[in-house]
């Protein structure tokens, strides 16, 4: 049904195996830096007119692959497709971000809560098959679901927060409806993620992007838990290929041993972490992925090598059960100059390719 892989680079540091160079791909890498997506989103009409056009959504997620080398394409989607299908009424406004009509803040809202039908997300999974389709073998596509944690931070605000008062009002007053939540999300992240598996996705990520906002025990009981109950429950194989799991927590530097622990084949870092030191903690257990400072883009392209070559020598030269993929510690912003991404990526596959030479 698929082409053969072409370029399986990123799947093999994410296994830990020997590559001839570092892989790279960015978060948020299809999005509004580019002037071809923001043509192809002006079209669509609205977010989730991109998002729930088969069409639409094959075609931003290649634009980046069109411009650049990159080791592998992510599904465009949002992390709010899980909540919104489970009736909350997600809408996206110009320059306020997303929100939901209905919040899960009482008893009543909580009880209602179920992991949805996953017909009612069909058009991610139509657009995992399309995009798998058009690489053609050219680099694996990963698909991705926000943690159970950062959906419940979204389902109980309404929308983004500053400073996560009623989800963390709620999780302090009433845990056992938090844990209601999370549970509920869980069993729906790890169905949609099996789901994107069976439609083609030959990696997952789950985006725990709110994880590093708990104190610490917070964090392990009502973030951490619930992305090992997905993980425990997320194909580890399909159709005979194994497919890697990877883990991000942004702010997670602090319990980088229980995340590697968790049960991903990559743990994600975001750019406050020092990447020998985590190498050195998590060994040969997990894959690391990371962890360039998004801003850095805005620097002039000599700089964006250098703080790239940084980035490649902290992770050191690759060895035997270790693995790295280049990306940012958080998403790319939108005011990032395309030029800046050419250089990254060009210095990303020129100076680790020298690293694998030197003796």
């Amino acid at each position: 049904m698929f082409a053969p892989l072409q370029n399986d680079t990123f799947l093999r540091a994410c296994l830990r195996q020997p590559t001839d160079h570092t892989p790279i791909w960015l978060m948020r890498q299809a999005g509004r830096y580019l002037p071809e997506y923001r043509a192809t989103r002006e079209k669509a009409g609205s977010f989730m007119g991109l998002a729930t056009n088969t069409d639409y959504a094959t075609e931003v997620t290649l634009q980046p692959l069109e411009r650049f080398p990159l080791d592998a394409a992510i599904l465009f989607s949002d992390i709010l497709t899980v909540p919104d299908a489970m009736g909350l009424g997600l809408t996206f406004q110009q320059g306020e971000g997303p929100k939901f009509a209905k919040q899960v803040r009482d008893e009543a809202a909580v009880a209602a809560l179920e992991v949805p039908d996953m017909d009612k997300l069909r058009y991610v999974f139509d657009a995992v098959t399309s995009i798998r389709k058009a690489l053609n073998g050219r680099v694996p596509l990963i698909g991705f679901s926000g943690s159970p944690w950062t959906l419940a931070c979204y389902m109980v605000e309404g929308g983004g927060s500053d400073d996560y008062r009623l989800v963390k009002s709620l999780m302090y007053a009433r845990p056992d409806l938090m844990h209601r939540i999370l549970d509920v999300n869980a069993r729906a992240v790890a169905a949609y993620l099996n789901a994107q598996i069976e439609a083609g996705a030959q990696a997952v990520m789950l985006f725990d992007s709110w994880g590093g906002v708990l104190a610490d025990g917070a964090f392990q009981q009502f973030s951490l838990a619930y992305s090992r109950q997905v993980l425990s429950q997320v194909k580890t194989e399909h159709a005979g290929v194994r497919i890697p799991r990877i883990l991000f927590t942004k702010g997670g530097g602090l319990w980088l041993d229980e995340i590697a622990g968790a049960g991903a084949d990559v743990v994600g870092l975001d750019w406050t972490m020092n990447l020998a030191q985590a190498r050195a903690r998590v060994g040969d257990r997990v894959a690391l992925q990371g962890n360039l400072d998004p801003n850095v883009l805005f620097a002039p392209p000599d700089a964006v090598r250098a703080q790239a070559r940084a980035v490649l020598d902290s992770f050191g030269k690759p060895a035997a059960g270790h693995g790295h993929i280049f990306n940012l510690g958080h998403g790319i912003s939108q005011f990032t100059p395309p030029e800046s991404v050419a250089a990254l990526v060009d210095e990303v596959h020129s100076h680790s390719r020298r690293q694998r030479q030197a003796a």
